[in-house]
């Protein structure tokens, strides 16, 4: 498993710009048109933009700390493939243009259809649902392809010619000479927006977009241990590009509801239960609650109010990964606020019995009581 920090060669205290300037060396020095669409520069571009998408991120960057890889992927995978990287490449540098001319190579802005736009939703989750996993049905609002043109945007019979502005291509090239030499600008197509095709008679029904907004729902597997903020995707069942674009992703953002009887600390639970003074003086057997059920605890003779019990494997489920977490047990004495009249009798006699702190309590006191109880 990669160490992004390790990737892009920083501390794991760097500072944002520290990060993105770590990255912009490693992206020139391994872009694939600079080294002649080299498949080894290709992979180490797309594990630094990986590294980097991540990072530059204070929210994913947040959960990769706390929790590793495990942390952003979810259910699904992260990964980064090259069209994504080179998008990122891209937008990092403000849109900079020119890349043939800096490269020596192809750019990789080309016309066709655009991919549709991503889209994130919030999914709520229960802490019992994150205690064992569970399969979601998800509503969607998205773009689909126009039933009536089949997503080509063209009126059924017409057709779609190539763009006489830019050939096809999609994009425009303008040099410029400066001091420096000549620059090489590359723009969108204004006449087809960058795909490269005009649509002589739209779609009637799409307007030409070849697209509707329309209803889905998605059926999601939650692995177990998922917590706030992290987040899953869904490949290719986001929006629908216009004229037979490719589909974009679908973000699922965990939110998990707190839950009044536990703190959580990853995948430790934390919880406290109230018991009587006699059972701290002569110990019991309890009944404590798990996320989704109880389980047996037994406190020892002489239990002192506070002392904390670890049940091992009773927390959540480390997420992706093998193991559970434990879970926390604090015991507290509970003082009642009401006394019957034998209870109030049998108080003021151990108050005459026990009328302050033994002097001698911490010099083996409470063995000497485990003793007397036969513990």
């Amino acid at each position: 498993m990669a160490d992004f920090y390790a990737v892009l060669g920083v501390e794991r205290t760097a500072a944002d710009d520290d990060i993105k300037k770590a990255y912009r060396k490693l992206a020139m020095t391994n872009h694939p048109d600079r080294n002649g669409g080299s498949k080894e520069h290709e992979e180490k571009f797309k594990a630094i933009t990986e590294a980097y998408d991540v990072l530059r991120d204070p929210q994913k960057r947040a959960a990769y700390d706390r929790y590793g890889e495990a942390g952003l992927r979810g259910g699904g995978q992260h990964h980064v493939d090259l069209s994504e990287a080179l998008n990122i490449f891209m937008k990092d540098f403000g849109g900079f243009s020119g890349l043939e001319d800096l490269f020596g190579g192809r750019s990789q802005s080309g016309g066709g259809p655009r991919t549709g736009a991503d889209v994130k939703i919030s999914l709520p989750l229960t802490l019992a649902e994150v205690s064992t996993g569970v399969e979601k049905d998800v509503r969607l609002r998205v773009l689909d392809a126009c039933d009536r043109c089949e997503g080509s945007g063209a009126e059924p019979g017409s057709k779609v010619k190539q763009c006489h502005t830019c050939a096809g291509q999609g994009e425009v090239r303008r040099a410029q000479r400066s001091f420096f030499g000549q620059f090489v600008t590359v723009a969108p197509c204004p006449t087809c927006k960058g795909e490269g095709q005009i649509v002589e008679a739209p779609c009637k029904k799409c307007r030409g977009e070849g697209r509707m907004r329309g209803d889905r729902t998605i059926k999601v597997q939650i692995p177990a241990g998922v917590a706030t903020g992290q987040y899953m995707t869904m490949r290719g069942v986001g929006n629908a590009g216009a004229r037979n674009g490719e589909r974009g992703d679908v973000h699922l953002v965990f939110e998990v509801a707190d839950d009044a009887r536990f703190e959580r600390d990853g995948e430790d639970l934390y919880t406290e239960v109230l018991v009587t003074y006699p059972q701290l003086v002569m110990g019991a057997a309890i009944e404590v609650p798990t996320v989704t059920s109880t389980v047996a605890l037994s406190i020892p003779p002489a239990t002192q109010s506070g002392q904390v019990f670890h049940l091992r494997g009773r927390g959540l489920a480390r997420v992706n990964s093998n193991g559970t977490g434990d879970l926390h047990v604090r015991v507290q004495l509970w003082t009642p606020s009401e006394l019957s009249d034998d209870e109030a009798r049998l108080i003021r006699e151990l108050a005459e019995v026990q009328r302050s702190v033994p002097a001698d309590r911490d010099k083996g006191l409470w063995a000497k009581m485990k003793e007397a109880l036969g513990a």
